[in-house]
This record gives C-alpha cells, structure tokens and sequence, in this order.
C-alpha cells in the first residue's frame, strides 16, 4: 500500500501552533547557519515587507522553502528530516523579537515558542522545537526561556561549540538589527512574518520515503544522508548510557573516512550481507532485512562499521602498514582503484577486515583480486554479472573455502582467459574503457612492477598513423590498407604519451614522429612502451607483429592467462 505523502502551504502562525511539535532527531547534523544566512534571511524578510504603513492582502508574501517531517496525520509529533536551520533560525529570530517588545506584546510572541499545556484540550507544557539532545538544554534555557537571551549574549564564545557560537551569533546579529527599529516597525514586522510568509510542510509517516522526498528536494547534496538515518536507527536502540560512546566511535569513523566515502560503505555493507543487486532501497534493506538480524547494535558498530570503515580506508588511500609485502599490496590497490567500477570492493573490504594483519594472505588475495576485476573488466562483463561473481566470491570468504582452488569465484575460468587473450590479441585501441588500464598495467610488469606513473594527462597514441599522408615512409611499410588496418589498433602499434597529442604530428614519418611526438621535452620517455618505440629504427609490420607477441606474453604472464 503506497505510503500518503502530504504537501501544505503553511503561514508561520500555523507552523508554529498546537498542530506541530517539531523535534530534530539525533542524526540531524548540528546547528550550522551562520551570521552570512541569517543576515540574509532577515534582509531578505525585511525588503519583501517594504515600508507600506499597513499590511493587507496585497502586502508581498514571501516563501521560506519547505519542510520534510515525518509524522503522522493525526498527532503533532514531528520529526524534522529536513528544515532544522530554517526552525531554529526563526525560533531565534521570534526570542529576540520577544526580549526586544514590551512585557504585554512580548507575550502574546511567547505563544509561538512555548506551548502551554492545557488539561481541558488533553495537552502538556512543551517548547514548539525540540533540539537533538546535545543541543538541548542550551538552546532551551537561552533562547527558548523567556530570561534566557541577555545570559546567552554575555557567554565567552570561546567556550561554546560551533552549533552554540552560531546560535549566540546570530541571536545577536538579529537583536542588533532589530533594537535599532521602534516598537511599532518591530510590532508590524511581527505580522508580516507570522501572517505572510509560508514554508510548506511537507510530511510523512514512513522514515524511507522521507528520505526519498528529502533527497528529491536536495538535488544538490546537502545535509542529511543515508547514514544519518541508520545513525539514529542504530544508536537510537543502543542502550543511553552507551550512546555516547557510540556515537563518538561512529562520528569519528566518519571523519576518519570522509563523509563521501562513509556513506559510500553502507553500499558495500549492504552488498557483503545482501550478495545481491538491491531489491529496495538501501535504507530499507538495512531497517528491514540487516538490523533485524542483529541483537545488539553496539555489535554492528564493534564488529562492522569500525573495521570495515577501516579496511575501506586503506583500500581507498593503499596505505596498507606493514614489515612484510607492504608495497606490493598497496601497488595491486591503486590498481584496483583504477578499475572502471567499484563492485570489487565488498569482497576486499570484507578479506582485509578478517585477514589485516596476515599481509602473505592479503598479498595472495589481492594479486588475484585484480586479476579478476581487470578480466572481468576486459571482458565488459555487465552489472549483473559482476554482482553475481562478487556474490559467490563474498559467500566463499565467510564460508572459509580455498579461494585458490581452480573453481573457487576469485578465479578466472579457462573460457574466460581464452576470451580476454583474444580481446586483448585485437584491436585493443577500439575499446575505450579499457585501453589505458591495459597499456599502463603492462607499462608497470615491463619495468619489473616498479614504475607508478602520477601525470595529470595520459594518452594512448598510435604509431602507425591511422590515416598515413601520401607519399609517406608508412605507405612504403604497408602498401595494402587491409594488412595495415589489421595492425594499426593492436596493442604492437600502441604506445603512452604523458601529454596531449599534437595533432598536426600523428601523421609525421617514422623518424619525425619519434623526435617530435614521443619524446618529452626533457627528451626522457616516463614510458617503457614508448622508450621501446623510440629504439626502433624503422616501423614494419615485422616490428608490430613481434612487439605484439612479446605484449601479449607479458600480459598472460603478468595475469597468469
């Protein structure tokens, strides 16, 4: 049954009411607008009011954005997925308002602060926002209390977290502003704010389809993500006295990773769990199918997301630590991480978590790891078919079966390399995806593994022109344009340029072409495969056909194919 999702424009007299009692959940990131989005919020406010004595229905209204909450259609309780800033932002601005007017209009502001309870109605004293609970008390006894904005103005800033300092900042930025106005502007500019700008509220019961909503209404990326939710999900169930020792190990795991990357992990949590392409939303997935299974959350956090937020750090930066194979190892990961798709990285994260300290066993896996990931690449092998592979490969990890066993899924099948010899025994330059990983890859086993190449601009360049100038050595070389074209995209006739190609030089005699196109200006090649170009003295297809024998060799030793 599909969930019911509910849109309203809201004047703020009626957001803040007895029809909502907004609360910020835990995983809301702090509070972080600063005097730059205050000053111009209330700029903003004050030039749509204008300076028209009165305010009727022509009076220029103004819309302050939307809210995602989620809550039920029946009760005010509601959580706050997206519009935190904005509520407290306009809470602060309602205090100042209140500290600023006499003891009589000062009140009736209170109202859209504090909401008294009323025993007739069924309702109790509450504050109409209710910060995370880091933030609190503090946002409670001074901006929510009625005494509480001359004490928050005389705190040492110094002393305040960042959330903190932004709330006093702009508590007085607001009250600086403001005192400067009489009584009757400030009065009026009560009204308007209240009667004639609007936010819409949008709201559902379903945490899942907030976060669609939320994400559909933050096209570019802002605050909350994923792991925000499973956040609150996960500490949330841990016992309070435990909380924030978790929530200290997670926030650090998240800074450690990076907030990008961490919330690429739950991708690949999902995945080792799963092994299998998603059949719902990852956020789903995790509320209905992975946390269930676990009992104790705090395990989740000990025994899964702090290793394998570790492990994807290393594989991510390959800077494995250790007195043995550590250069090898950190060599195959900035190889893979060159693959043109990270399905890879489950299978890695979860072999590197269990095996971090046995760097033999991490040398092993991950020279075959990339065996496969290259082969699979090269084979173009789609989506699902990776899925599936790194499936089977995720269930023989757990499972502890001999992943160097010829039918174990970290190993290519004999149909596979006989397809990967072939492809690359053709014409390699063609495939796009792939070339450079292939060239640089053999580059590096040429050099005996040593060289690592970090220029900014790499290209693949032909040395066989594909379209030879009349009259050129080349049609001397290959008179008969079908031989020529069964050479000219082979890996034989290929070679690395750490720069843009020179157009006009692609067609320049064998002899020029060396001097002008393959040699750098230090005159140096970075490159094995061009420097082995630059020691020939003529460019038969004798030299390609021996030169592509001698790569294809390279490659099928360098992948054991």
């Amino acid at each position: 049954m599909p969930v019911a999702i509910h849109a309203t424009e809201k004047a703020l007299y009626k957001v803040f009411s007895n029809d909502f009692a907004f609360s910020i959940p835990a995983y809301q990131r702090p509070y972080a607008w600063t005097k730059d989005q205050a000053s111009d919020l209330l700029n903003d406010l004050l030039s749509f009011l204008g300076n028209d004595s009165e305010i009727t229905a022509d009076t220029n209204p103004y819309f302050l954005g939307s809210i995602v909450l989620i809550k039920s259609k029946d009760a005010p309780k509601a959580d706050v997925v997206d519009g935190q800033q904005r509520l407290t932002t306009l809470t602060i601005l309602l205090a100042v308002l209140r500290s600023l007017l006499s003891e009589n209009n000062a009140s009736r502001i209170t109202k859209y602060i504090y909401q008294e309870g009323d025993e007739f109605e069924g309702t109790s004293d509450c504050y109409r926002l209710k910060l995370r609970e880091r933030d609190e008390d503090f946002f409670r006894n001074y901006i929510q209390s009625e005494n509480g904005l001359d004490n928050l103005l005389k705190l040492d800033a110094s002393q305040l977290t960042d959330s903190q300092r932004n709330i006093q900042a702009n508590a007085s930025y607001f009250r600086e502003e403001l005192s400067q106005r009489s009584e009757q502007q400030q009065s009026r500019f009560i009204h308007y704010l209240m009667t004639c700008c609007f936010l819409v509220v949008v709201s559902t019961p379903d945490l899942d389809s907030a976060y669609r909503i939320f994400s559909t209404l933050n096209a570019r990326g802002l605050d909350l993500s994923l792991s925000d939710f499973l956040k609150s999900e996960i500490i949330g169930a841990i016992d309070p006295s435990q909380q924030d020792k978790y929530t200290k190990i997670w926030e650090t795991e998240e800074e450690n990773l990076g907030r990008d990357k961490f919330q690429e992990l739950f991708a690949h949590i999902r995945m080792i769990d799963r092994k299998a392409k998603p059949r719902k939303t990852t956020l789903k997935e995790f509320t209905e199918d992975i946390l269930p299974k676990i009992i104790q959350r705090q395990k989740f956090i000990d025994e899964v997301l702090k290793p394998y937020s570790n492990a994807l750090k290393i594989i991510n930066t390959a800077n494995y630590q250790s007195d043995k194979h550590a250069e090898t190892i950190n060599s195959l990961l900035k190889w893979l991480n060159q693959i043109d798709n990270f399905d890879w990285i489950p299978p890695a994260i979860l072999y590197f978590s269990r095996n971090s300290h046995n760097p033999e066993k991490l040398k092993q896996f991950f020279m075959d790891l990339e065996r496969l990931a290259a082969g699979l690449m090269i084979l173009r092998a789609d989506i699902n078919d990776r899925i599936g592979r790194y499936a089977k490969l995720l269930a023989a990890i757990e499972e502890n079966i001999d992943l160097y066993a010829l039918e174990s899924p970290l190993q290519l099948t004999s149909d596979e390399i006989n397809r990967i010899i072939k492809t690359l025994d053709g014409d390699l330059y063609l495939i796009k995806r792939i070339r450079q990983y292939v060239l640089l890859r053999l580059d590096s086993a040429l050099s005996g593994g040593e060289a690592s190449y970090d220029y900014s601009v790499i290209t693949v360049e032909h040395v066989l022109p594909q379209n030879p100038s009349e009259g050129s050595k080349w049609l001397q070389w290959f008179p008969n344009e079908e031989e020529r074209i069964q050479y000219v995209h082979r890996i034989g006739n290929l070679a690395l340029l750490s720069r843009n190609k020179n157009a006009e030089a692609q067609n320049y005699d064998f002899d020029k072409k060396k001097e002008k196109y393959f040699l750098s200006k230090k005159g140096i090649c970075p490159f094995v495969l061009t420097t082995q170009v630059l020691q020939q003295s003529e460019w038969t297809p004798e030299v390609i056909k021996r030169r592509q024998e001698n790569c294809l060799q390279s490659l099928r030793k360098l992948w054991r194919l």
